[in-house]
């Protein structure tokens, strides 16, 4: 598979708001597979390394691929540019969701169903640790809403009794009731079942839920509960958007910046008076 066959791919599993290009190095690097450059939109992959007995590893290569890319529609959502920190939910979930489409195109191997041994300890994780640990974190926060009840009869705090007595986190505490008064399912893990016992509005965690039951990684539900940038970007941006999004964005931060000085002087006049 060489440079061009791998642009075809990804593009096939989600189309590029603004043009990269997709460049073998050549080389082998201890360091990484692979990297994305921003200010060019090149995806520089190391191909050397996913050669082994004289074969090249094209699966690996592609996820390699789609890793890049996903930083690529990542920075496309944000106007082509990136931050300093590029590897945020954000990220992961697009990178999630590219992975996702990709296996359902037959593009992508799942090399995690390559393996009887894995899938039986992962079902074993998820049965005996995950959901097992999620219950009783559940069955902690029915006993405790009992002790709540308890305290109010005889006239003592229930802060007071998960300070002093149980001598857990009162947010722990008030998590685990959330989970058993939102009936949550605990198949999710104690992880997800804390973010979604954070999450106030019904609906909302109904949906997010269902979502992770479903399959969705926890960063693809993070981003599209939280509103954030969309797992994938909603509609190509051309290049004359990308242009008004960041005029835009200049327009505010000198407005904030006006102000940010108005308040400087505001308060260099009122140290002057003191």
């Amino acid at each position: 598979m060489n440079q061009d066959q791998v642009k075809e791919l990804l593009l096939s599993i989600e189309d590029a708001p603004l043009e990269f290009q997709v460049i073998f190095s050549g080389k082998k690097s201890a360091k990484v597979n692979g990297l994305y450059k921003p200010d060019t939109r090149e995806i520089i992959i190391h191909n050397r390394n996913f050669k082994s007995d004289g074969r090249q590893d094209d699966n690996l290569l592609l996820y390699t691929a789609i890793h890049e890319y996903a930083h690529h529609l990542h920075a496309c959502s944000r106007g082509g540019k990136l931050s300093a920190r590029s590897h945020t939910t954000e990220f992961w979930a697009i990178f999630h969701a590219l992975l996702e489409k990709a296996e359902a195109k037959d593009l992508y191997r799942n090399v995690f169903a390559d393996s009887p041994e894995l899938e039986k300890l992962t079902e074993k994780i998820r049965g005996k640790y995950l959901a097992e640990n999620g219950k009783l974190l559940k069955e902690l926060g029915e006993q405790l809403l009992k002790a709540h009840e308890l305290c109010g009869v005889i006239g003592a705090r229930f802060e007071d009794y998960v300070d002093r007595i149980l001598r857990i986190p009162r947010v722990a505490a008030n998590m685990a009731i959330k989970m058993f008064q939102y009936d949550l399912d605990p198949q999710v893990g104690p992880d997800n079942m804390r973010f979604l016992a954070g999450i106030r509005s019904e609906d909302d965690r109904v949906a997010a839920e269902k979502a992770l039951v479903g399959g969705k990684s926890p960063d693809m539900v993070k981003t599209a509960i939280k509103g954030g940038v969309p797992v994938l970007p909603a509609k190509p941006l051309r290049e004359g958007d990308v242009k008004a999004r960041l005029e835009k964005e200049k327009i505010r931060l000198e407005r904030t910046i006006a102000n940010l000085s108005r308040r400087l002087d505001e308060i260099e006049r009122e140290l002057e008076e003191l």
